[in-house]
């Protein structure tokens, strides 16, 4: 049993997949002039898993600290103030779902538009 939860390696996991890893993709995003839609849903799909991961491991590291003695982390994970650490995982679920449901809508707009131009005066 480790005395802080912020000695455990998930809450370095944790911090990398809430805050390296998102920066990493918003930058990337913001600093392509041309990006192919596979890249687009590749990243709406990257921030959808780093959300699910982020919330497992806040749940983790939330049961961790129950154990150990440290007021710290009970003051971080078992507070009010934990429901703002989840604020983050809703923000790249959100973007990432609005990144892919923009590569879906795009998609089946051009499909309908093709399938007008084949089928003309059709339903």
């Amino acid at each position: 049993m480790s005395l802080s939860v912020f000695v455990e390696l998930r809450f370095w996991v944790l911090v990398v997949f809430s805050v390296v890893l998102p920066a990493g993709i918003y930058a990337a995003l913001l600093a392509t002039r041309a990006i192919s839609r596979m890249a687009v849903l590749g990243f709406g799909v990257a921030l959808v898993l780093i959300a699910g991961v982020d919330v497992y491991l806040l749940q983790s590291l939330a049961n961790v600290a129950r154990t150990t003695p440290s007021l710290a982390d009970d003051a971080v994970f078992l507070s009010e103030l934990s429901i703002a650490l989840y604020v983050l995982p809703v923000v790249f679920g959100g973007i990432g779902v609005n990144l892919i449901s923009h590569i879906l809508l795009r998609h089946l707009s051009e499909a309908e538009a093709r399938f007008d131009k084949e089928h003309p005066g059709g339903p």
